[in-house]
């Protein structure tokens, strides 16, 4: 693990603990930018980060909403570790760990600001329909997804919400050095980002 880095934005995928021997099971640095970004995050914001993982969103989200409050949502208990141990190290007293299954473990939350789902445990519908009832004004919901199919899910049933729509795809690669010392570009995994928001 990374150590002795400041506390800023742009952590190293490194930076933060993950599963083993599936290490790399987080949001990527090129990927939490732009959700990030897409939040629309005030110094002042209430998040939820549903199906937080090991955290990587809630950490850098927790270091622009320095006023606010920060929710990292996870059911799966062998993350819960993990994901302790990167708000221990990089988060701050604004993130608050709530163990369980969305939707049902957001009613007791405050009225999110942005809401981030990376991991949905195949309730998606269930929890944006449940977010979007919750959204403040002028509110922002982001969800990553991997899959055609529950991109289309989720970008049609926001917009049914009543939400202004965006869909954008990230596509990255970061260079390998080869033995011989020459660099090659490793592509990561595409990813689909869905933007909803009230207003135009």
């Amino acid at each position: 693990m990374v150590k002795d880095l400041p506390r800023s934005l742009g952590l190293p995928d490194d930076a933060f603990e993950q599963r083993r021997p599936d290490k790399g099971q987080i949001t990527k640095r090129e990927v939490r930018a732009v959700s990030l970004y897409s939040l629309g995050l005030r110094q002042d914001s209430v998040v939820w980060d549903v199906g937080a993982g090991t955290g990587s969103v809630s950490v850098e989200a927790a270091l622009i909403a320095i006023q606010g409050q920060v929710y990292a949502v996870e059911r799966d208990t062998e993350s819960l570790p993990l994901l302790e141990a990167n708000v221990a190290q990089w988060g701050s007293e604004n993130i608050h760990i709530v163990n369980g299954k969305a939707p049902d473990a957001l009613e007791a939350l405050p009225a999110p600001d942005s809401v981030f789902v990376g991991g949905s445990g195949g309730n998606l519908s269930a929890i944006l329909e449940y977010a979007v009832s919750r959204l403040n004004p002028s509110g922002t919901i982001v969800v990553n997804l991997a899959v055609l199919e529950r991109t289309h899910e989720a970008y049609r049933l926001l917009k049914s919400l009543g939400l202004t729509t965006e869909l954008t795809q990230v596509t990255s690669a970061r260079g390998k050095e080869m033995p011989d010392g020459a660099v090659r570009l490793e592509s990561l995994n595409p990813v689909f980002i869905v933007s909803g928001w009230r207003g135009n």
